[in-house]
């Protein structure tokens, strides 16, 4: 029987998790693409939703790189609602934007950031029920 994962709050698992590194490395390299849909898409939604982003402004933003490339999301002036939000995915994106030239690489960004818009939804989701 596997081990089971150790458990760690959000705020353990954002202190640790370099998700611009996971996806200059997870878009490139299958040994990280594990990390990158998992750890890495949970950092990043836990990190948007504290920002108060709504999950259908990644997954526009995810169609939006299916469309234009992840260097032209980096590079939107403002690519969710508020700023602060906009500057914390343009690191993330200007990051990744090196290496997702090839088209598996953005097709792979754009399915992250579909991933991390579900994941918020399911963390909104999760606390509407507990109300």
């Amino acid at each position: 029987m596997p081990p089971t994962p150790t458990t760690r709050t959000d705020d353990e698992l954002i202190a640790a998790t370099d998700v611009g590194g996971l996806l200059r490395y997870g878009l490139s390299r299958d040994a990280f693409r594990t990390a990158l849909f998992g750890d890495g898409a949970v950092a990043a939604a836990v990190t948007l939703d504290r920002l108060g982003v709504l999950p259908r402004s990644v997954a526009f933003l995810a169609d939006t790189v299916r469309a234009g490339g992840v260097r032209y999301v980096a590079e939107l002036p403002e690519p969710l609602p508020s700023a602060e939000a906009s500057e914390v995915l343009r690191g993330w994106l200007r990051t990744a934007a090196d290496v997702a030239a090839a088209p598996d690489a953005e097709d792979r960004a754009a399915r992250w950031l579909a991933g991390v818009a579900e994941l918020i939804g399911a963390r909104r989701d999760a606390r509407g029920s507990r109300r």
